[in-house]
């Protein structure tokens, strides 16, 4: 199959490398420095620079592909998404944009495509958990705490972030939903602090994050459901800090006669502070705990994620635990198990015992290995 990547960051790096065995892969991406960083590591992958912010273009970009993963910044996944759509081309999606995907579907529908979309860690494995478990018992409660963290705790931040700056920041700054008693509460992001022990790992610190996203809309009959982030101690009151600041505002602001929004400056300034060296050592820890009632008995099932980067190939673990689940939703499309039109989270193919199974196998095959336990 020939497939079109568009963005060559660090996840979309993972996943051109992934396909580039069996499958014909051009990236695209506006940095020439991403690309040569790409065909350095895989000769066979094609590299092209656009500007993919140029949707006119797709149509003419995208016509020799057989399908398409957007990795985009979530800024411009929106547009970007629904221009490989009007192009035509079925598409696995993992640029977390904030609008809401599934107003995508009937132009979906109307040129015969199927998008499975948000399909990273969390939102994406989180939702294909709730979506199996769905069919098979009643979920009164589902809880995601998840976190990419560096091995070496170097101050003041003790983080580095595998994504655009921007799209972490929108993880800070943009209110957490979740669903409380059957009802959608909003409570600030960065909100309610805990501390929770993880083997090999230690004590880190969750909070509330707008990771949600469609489960609050397409499982809205499950009472209770909470998206957490992990992240050291002390890295929340830093960003409060910053935020309170006013360094994440989008407000442009003048200097010296140049107006820039604050946001945008921090972010320039945070993707050097944040971006991993090529030898430092991450994981990516997830607990995802989906409970209930199955046959008339009270069920808690644990599915629990420590996954540590790749020594071998210099491959971080949140660009593969994020990568590799969205290489195994285009198979999913790619090898006909999932064929539905229109637009898809992850939780309305996670149903499917086929779509399931092919998914953990998949990632199983990549060293991505979930612990599941039941109580």
């Amino acid at each position: 199959m020939k497939i079109a990547i568009l963005g060559a960051g660090m996840v979309g790096r993972t996943m051109a490398l992934d396909l580039a065995p069996n499958h014909q892969v051009t990236s695209f991406d506006v940095s020439a420095a991403a690309l040569a960083l790409l065909s350095k590591k895989d000769s066979r992958i094609e590299t092209k620079q656009a500007d993919l912010k140029n949707y006119a273009a797709y149509p003419d970009m995208l016509h020799a592909y057989d399908y398409v993963i957007t990795a985009v910044p979530g800024f411009m996944g929106y547009e970007t998404l629904a221009a490989v759509i009007k192009s035509g081309k079925s598409v696995a999606d993992i640029s977390f944009f904030p609008e809401d995907a599934l107003s995508l579907d009937a132009l979906a529908k109307q040129h015969g495509v199927t998008v499975i979309t948000d399909c990273g860690v969390a939102p994406g494995m989180s939702n294909y958990i709730v979506g199996y478990h769905d069919e098979r018992m009643t979920i009164t409660d589902f809880e995601c705490l998840v976190g990419g963290l560096p091995v070496e705790r170097t101050k003041p931040f003790e983080y580095k972030a595998p994504f655009s700056p921007i799209d972490v920041i929108e993880e800070y700054t943009r209110p957490a939903r979740m669903m409380e008693h059957g009802n959608i509460v909003t409570r600030p992001a960065l909100s309610d602090a805990e501390l929770v022990d993880f083997a090999q790992i230690g004590t880190l610190e969750s909070f509330n994050t707008d990771g949600l996203r469609s489960l609050l809309f397409t499982k809205a009959h499950i009472p209770n459901m909470k998206e957490r982030t992990l992240r050291y101690p002390g890295h929340i009151d830093l960003i409060k800090a910053l935020i309170k600041g006013g360094f994440f505002s989008q407000e442009p602001i003048d200097v010296n006669g140049t107006s820039i929004s604050p946001m945008e400056f921090s972010s320039a300034v945070l993707i050097d502070q944040w971006r991993s060296r090529a030898d430092e050592e991450e994981f990516t820890v997830m607990r995802i705990k989906v409970s209930g009632e199955r046959v008339g008995k009270p069920v808690c099932i644990t599915y629990d994620l420590l996954d540590r980067n790749d020594k071998t190939t210099g491959l971080s673990s949140m660009s593969r635990t994020t990568g590799y689940t969205c290489t195994a939703s285009l198979h999913l499309i790619m090898n006909g198990l999932f064929t539905q039109k229109g637009v898809f989270p992850p939780e309305l193919v996670g149903g499917d015992e086929a779509c399931f199974s092919f998914l953990m196998d998949y990632l199983k095959s990549r060293n991505v290995q979930y612990r599941i336990s039941e109580s």
